[in-house]
């Protein structure tokens, strides 16, 4: 196979902001687990917020409706988050602890999305120490045995190099339109491995994500922020979109030559 040119069409430097470098974040106490543990976390309240506001559009993109999330609903998930972040996840298995983190980052997301609502995007929402636009990633906004946490801090120095698993970017939603989408159900520690699965493929399978013309191939900008997860080179990376594509895309993607240009939609994934 020749290899074609890669054209950036969108790249945000603010969502790959300066603290993703720091050098002083102390992964220790994150890296543990308990692998004979059997607890299981109550995610009922996320399961009954995810069920009474988020549903699919005709799009096949997950929207949650946050017009209709009324100030008692937004303190509740709130307090749900910090009770949340006052477990010891260390005592759970890998599976469950990976599964709390999913369930944290995006009902924080949530959370935050709601506490400065309306606004048309979440970068909009410039929490120090973001610059205007630069969004509310990089700020603390939850404390996990006594550590302060960002949002980047949980993708990006706990989930992806703890769990190496590229499917986590499939799992955590940024309350963007161009981002896969916010499951409809908790993430649990016995679903995990097929619901990743299930996100991998509903992203992979929309054409914000992968979007085929002739010679051009348009992918998610995900893909090109976080291209080492996905793979060594551009074959690696096709080769894992045809892993969850289905046919005749896979086949598509398998003898792809052309063009790879990479958008993302950073519109608010609400109505």
């Amino acid at each position: 196979m020749r290899r074609g040119t890669i054209t950036i069409l969108f790249l945000s430097v603010l969502l790959l902001s300066p603290r993703l470098g720091a050098q002083d974040f102390d992964r220790a106490p994150f890296e543990r687990f308990d692998a004979e543990s059997t607890d299981r976390l109550d995610f009922a309240p996320w399961a009954t917020f995810l069920n009474t506001y988020v549903r699919a559009d005709a799009d096949g993109i997950h929207r949650l409706d946050y017009r209709k999330v009324g100030e008692l609903e937004t303190k509740r998930l709130a307090a749900y988050v910090d009770e949340l972040a006052g477990l010891e996840p260390h005592k759970l298995n890998r599976d469950e602890q990976m599964a709390y983190w999913i369930n944290l980052y995006n009902a924080l997301t949530v959370k935050t999305v709601l506490e400065h609502y309306p606004v048309e995007s979440i970068k909009e929402i410039a929490l120090p120490p973001a610059a205007e636009g630069g969004g509310p990633w990089d700020a603390p906004l939850v404390e996990v045995l006594g550590a302060p946490l960002s949002l980047n801090d949980i993708e990006h120095r706990i989930l992806r190099p703890i769990w190496a698993d590229e499917r986590i970017h499939y799992a955590v939603n940024c309350a963007a339109v161009g981002c896969p989408n916010l499951a409809a159900v908790p993430f649990t520690g016995r679903t995990l491995d097929g619901l990743l699965d299930r996100a991998a493929a509903a992203f992979i399978n929309h054409p914000r994500a992968v979007a085929l013309d002739g010679d051009t191939l348009t992918l998610s900008s995900l893909f090109d922020w976080y291209g080492e997860d996905f793979g060594a080179d551009r074959e690696e990376l096709l080769e894992h979109l045809a892993e969850h594509a289905a046919s005749p895309l896979d086949e598509a993607l398998e003898a792809f030559s052309g063009e790879i240009v990479f958008g993302y939609d950073w519109a608010l994934n609400g109505f």
